[in-house]
């Protein structure tokens, strides 16, 4: 059993040093200083940046967890805030870049989960890398969370990490299911797929291409081939019915309308349960997870450049709030629009 919120694929020998895990290959060392802010280097060290963790740096968390029948969760990958430092000084130094935090509280109001008055305390982190320029980004917690501080400062840092390129693979993630214990901590965690390992990664791999491979093979997986081996049926209905189960938990990351939108236009259905054929079940799933990442990527956007942009361009496509978006072709023309300006407001600084 894999410890809850452990290390994933740790070496066996233990041997892996920290200049392994988070320096890049040998060749790729050359990287500039603050004094050298040539074109081709700076580009060359945010391609550095991108590059993902070692799989012995990840952790896994539970971030929803199953209503009914066995206990399951879905779990998603993240890296300690200290993994982003020893990226940073392993490429730059620690005399290379710094960072700034400002702490902020908001009024009391009323929480919906529990109906408890309650503050957030906010931090916000301005990042600065010395010849490529500063990013800021927020992280917010409960005030009544004893590590309420400690928690917003790692996440604003991370959020800011990644305007730079450095742990935004993990953005990708859309959660895989797996059991839990009776603590409702993982039995296991998923193997991480070949693009978000330092060596997939610079090999080219990317997740959209291992997206499309891995729906394909589960395609193939659920039918067993011909469909014709022992238990084919019985295992075909326990892929629907998983399949169903991790539709539905799509909803509040995709919201109402898009949820709704996107099982009308796919599947011509209300509800995930009405879909009998298993491949446009896997390719509903497949139009939930690309809005996810889509809302992922617009809300960092979004943290950069603030809510007048986006304001600006809904306007444009006359819609009064994001929440009326019901579809991917409009999502994804909206996250591009906010994206550019985020590229302006880096070029006019």
């Amino acid at each position: 059993m894999s410890p809850a919120n452990g290390h994933a694929n740790d070496p066996a020998n233990g041997s892996v040093t920290a200049v392994q895990q988070f320096a890049p290959a040998a060749s790729d060392t050359n990287i500039p200083t603050a004094l050298t802010p040539n074109a081709a280097k700076i580009r060359e060290l945010i391609a550095n940046l991108e590059v993902p963790f070692h799989p012995s740096v990840i952790e896994w968390r539970v971030t929803n967890t199953s209503k009914s029948g066995s206990p399951r969760g879905q779990v998603m990958p993240y890296a300690d805030q200290r993994a982003y430092t020893d990226r940073l000084n392993a490429l730059l130094t620690p005399a290379g870049w710094t960072r700034r935090y400002a702490v902020h509280s908001s009024a009391n109001f009323e929480r919906s989960k529990d109906q408890k008055i309650v503050a957030k305390v906010l931090v916000t982190c301005e990042l600065t890398i010395f010849g490529l320029g500063s990013h800021s980004a927020t992280g917010e917690e409960w005030a009544d969370d004893d590590n309420a501080a400690t928690s917003a400062e790692a996440q604003s840092f991370k959020r800011a990490c990644s305007c730079f390129g450095l742990g935004r693979y993990l953005y990708y993630f859309t959660g895989t299911w797996v059991d839990l214990d009776d603590h409702k901590r993982p039995k296991t965690v998923p193997k991480l797929a070949d693009w978000a390992t330092p060596e997939g990664w610079r090999q080219g791999l990317r997740p959209n291409a291992e997206v499309a491979v891995r729906l394909s093979e589960q395609t193939t997986a659920g039918n067993n081939g011909n469909g014709d081996g022992p238990d084919s049926g019985n295992r075909a209905n326990d892929k629907g019915a998983s399949l169903v189960r991790e539709i539905e938990q799509m909803e509040p990351s995709v919201g109402k309308r898009m949820y709704r939108g996107l099982l009308k236009t796919v599947a011509r259905v209300w509800y995930p349960k009405d879909i009998q054929d298993a491949a446009i079940q896997q390719k509903v799933l497949a139009h939930m997870q690309a809005a996810e990442r889509g809302f992922r990527r617009l809300d960092a956007a979004l943290e950069r450049v603030g809510p007048e942009a986006l304001t600006h361009i809904l306007r444009s496509l006359k819609l009064q709030s994001i929440d009326r978006v019901d579809n991917l072709q409009t999502l994804h023309q909206i996250v591009l629009a906010l994206e550019a300006a985020v590229q302006g407001e880096v070029v006019n600084r």
